[in-house]
């Protein structure tokens, strides 16, 4: 039998494999939200869909409730910038995200939050597991 032959649960059943692509955005950051570093709870878009923003790993980060709902549909760096909590490392996390970059972005997440590396160790362990995208 071939890799070619072989039908992957994703193809079958769509939601699946939406959960799972959610589920890897929260590991990339170790479930902590990027703006606040609070455990993040939903997905927000940066640049919001209202917007034409589109729902792809480099247009969505991991939020916590409250900044996904203060945000609205606002741009997330002019919104970040204004927050009591702006961190420019996070700043820069963020804009390193939107290009693509998730490697420069989780070490500068590891930079803004020195506990982060301990909350995120299977990343380090598998980081085969994210190449693959």
């Amino acid at each position: 039998m071939h890799i070619n032959d072989a039908v992957f649960l994703e193809d079958l059943c769509p939601k699946f494999r939406f959960r799972q692509w959610r589920k890897s955005i929260h590991k990339f950051t170790g479930k902590s939200c990027i703006y606040c570093g609070n455990p993040s709870e939903s997905i927000d878009h940066v640049l919001p869909r209202s917007q034409g923003g589109l729902s792809t790993t480099e247009n969505c980060v991991p939020a916590c409730l409250s900044c996904n709902g203060a945000k609205s549909d606002e741009n997330a760096l002019y919104w970040y910038r204004r927050q009591k909590f702006y961190d420019p490392r996070r700043a820069m996390a963020i804009r390193a995200w939107l290009e693509g970059d998730l490697r420069l972005a989780i070490r500068l997440l590891q930079w803004a939050n020195p506990s982060f590396k301990m909350n995120n160790r299977k990343y380090e362990k598998d980081k085969s597991e994210y190449n693959a995208a």
